[in-house]
C-alpha cells in the first residue's frame, strides 16, 4: 500500500453519527471534546468497589436505534444498540435515500473488538445457575461480533458487502480504511463503516485490571485518563460507537450530497512483536503511518495534525512518540498532536471510528481538540501537545492512529474537502 490514490477514485465522507461518553450524538460529542470536558467517571452500571479500577467512560443518555421494533431491540446486545444509534444518525446526516435502484451497491463494514461479550457471559451464568433450558436461543446472534453490521444491513436494506473487521482497538479504523478501499476497487458506491464496543462489564474490568493496564486513579476519575503525562498509570475503558457514510466522490456529487471530508489515505501493518505489548521502538506504527501518507499521495509537510492513539499507558505512549519521530523527524515539532482518549477513555473497537469523526470535525471547524489532564509531559513524550485547551488551526490533512492487541496497526489520513 504505497502507491498514490487515483484521483478518479476519491472517497468522501457524507454522513457521521456517534454515541460516546462525551455525548449521545455527533454534535454533543464534538462540543464536549473541543471544550475539554472529561467523559470518565466512577462506574454506575455495577458496583466496582471490589476491583482495583473503579472508572469507565459510560454513555449516560438513552439510545435511539431508529425504527428497529421494540421486540427486536430486546434481542440485541448493547454493542448492537450502540451501533444502531450511531448508524441512524449517520444515515440521517448523509441524506441518502435507499431504494431498489441503489441498495445492491451500498455495503456495511462496522467492526468490534469483542462483540456482544455481555450476552455471552450472562447466558453462561444462566446455564450454570438455571440450566440449559433457560439459555436464550438468541445468545449466538446477540453475541457474535459481526451482528452490528448485520443489523445495519437488515434494517436499512443494504445488500452490498456486509463485513466486520475484528482487530482489537484498531477495528474501527480498519473498517473505515477497508470500506474506502472497497469503493476504490469499484465493489460498492457507498459503504457504511465504523466501530462499536460495549465492554463496561465486570469481567472485562477485572481482566484488564489484572493485566495492570487500567488506571487506578479512583479518587479522581475525571483525571484518570492522561495520555503523555508523567503520572499516567493506565487507560480508562469506555463504551461507544462511531459510524461514517463513505461514498465515491462521483456518487456523492451526482446526488448533490454535502461532503464533510475525504478519506485520503490508509495504512495497515503489524508489529509482529508481542500479543499485547507494542514494539517499544514503534517500528510497526511508523511503517503504518508512512504507508497512509504515501497512499494519500502527500508529503510529510502536508500533515498538519495528528490525533494520536495515545491510550495513557506507560508503554504505549512513548512507543507512539518514537514512531512519530521516525516518520516525521524534526518536522514533528511543528505538528500539533491531540489525544482525545483523555476525554472519551479508550473505546476499544470503537475508538478509531469515534476518533476519526473527531478528526474530521477538527478539519471542518479548524479547531484542534485538546489533550486534557496533561499537567507534566513525560520527557519521553515531548511533542507539540494541544494541552488542556483547544487550538485554532489552518490545516488540510490530519492523521488518526489506532493500534491494537496482536500488534495490529491502522492509520488514516483525512483531508478537508476541496473540489
Amino acid at each position: 500500500m504505497g502507491a498514490a490514490v487515483d484521483p478518479s477514485q476519491r472517497v468522501v465522507v457524507t454522513g457521521m453519527g456517534c454515541v460516546s461518553p462525551l455525548g449521545g450524538d455527533r454534535a454533543s460529542t464534538w462540543e464536549s471534546a473541543v471544550a475539554g470536558r472529561p467523559g470518565c467517571d466512577t462506574i454506575s452500571y455495577f458496583d466496582p468497589s471490589d476491583y482495583p479500577c473503579h472508572i469507565a467512560g459510560e454513555i449516560g443518555v438513552e439510545l435511539n436505534p431508529g425504527d428497529i421494533p421494540v421486540k427486536e431491540v430486546r434481542r440485541l446486545d448493547r454493542v448492537d444498540l450502540l451501533a444502531a444509534a450511531a448508524a441512524r444518525e449517520a444515515m440521517e446526516h448523509c441524506g441518502l435515500v435507499v431504494d431498489d435502484g441503489n441498495r445492491d451497491r451500498i455495503g456495511v463494514a462496522v467492526g468490534s473488538g469483542i462483540g456482544g461479550i455481555a450476552t455471552i457471559l450472562n447466558n453462561y451464568v444462566t446455564l450454570i445457575t438455571k440450566g440449559p433450558k433457560r439459555v436464550s436461543p438468541f445468545t449466538i446472534p446477540m453475541g457474535i461480533a459481526n451482528m452490528p453490521s448485520g443489523i445495519i444491513s437488515v434494517y436499512y436494506g443494504l445488500r452490498g458487502p456486509n463485513l466486520c473487521h475484528v482487530s482489537a482497538c484498531a477495528s474501527g479504523a480498519h473498517s473505515i480504511g477497508e470500506g474506502a478501499e472497497m469503493i476504490r476497487r469499484g465493489q460498492a458506491d457507498v459503504m457504511v463503516v465504523g466501530g462499536t464496543e460495549a465492554p463496561v462489564i465486570d469481567v472485562a474490568l477485572v481482566s484488564f485490571g489484572n493485566m495492570r493496564a487500567l488506571s487506578v486513579r479512583n479518587d479522581e476519575p475525571a483525571r484518570a485518563s492522561r495520555p503523555f503525562d508523567v503520572d499516567r498509570d493506565g487507560f480508562v475503558m469506555g463504551e461507544g460507537a462511531g459510524v461514517l457514510v463513505l461514498e465515491s466522490l462521483e456518487h456523492a456529487k451526482a446526488r448533490g450530497a454535502e461532503i464533510h471530508a475525504e478519506v485520503a489515505g490508509y495504512g495497515a501493518t503489524s508489529d509482529a512483536y508481542h500479543i499485547v505489548q507494542p514494539d517499544p521502538e514503534g517500528g510497526g506504527a511508523a511503517r503504518c503511518m508512512s504507508a497512509a501518507i504515501a497512499h494519500a499521495g502527500i508529503s510529510l509537510e502536508d500533515v498538519g495534525h495528528v490525533n494520536a492513539h495515545a491510550t495513557s499507558t506507560p508503554a504505549g505512549d512513548p512507543a507512539e512518540v518514537k514512531a512519530l519521530r521516525t516518520v516525521f523527524g524534526a518536522q514533528l515539532d511543528r505538528i500539533p498532536v491531540s489525544a482525545t482518549k483523555s476525554m472519551t477513555g479508550h473505546l476499544l473497537g470503537a475508538a478509531g471510528a469515534v476518533e476519526g469523526i473527531l478528526t474530521i470535525e477538527a478539519l471542518k471547524h479548524q479547531e484542534l481538540p485538546p489533550t486534557i489532564n496533561l499537567d507534566q509531559v513525560d520527557p519521553e513524550c515531548e511533542l507539540d501537545h494541544v494541552a488542556n485547551k483547544s487550538r485554532p488551526t489552518d490545516v488540510r490533512y490530519a492523521l488518526s492512529n489506532s493500534f491494537g492487541f496482536g500488534g495490529t496497526n491502522a492509520s488514516l489520513v483525512f483531508a478537508r474537502y476541496e473540489d
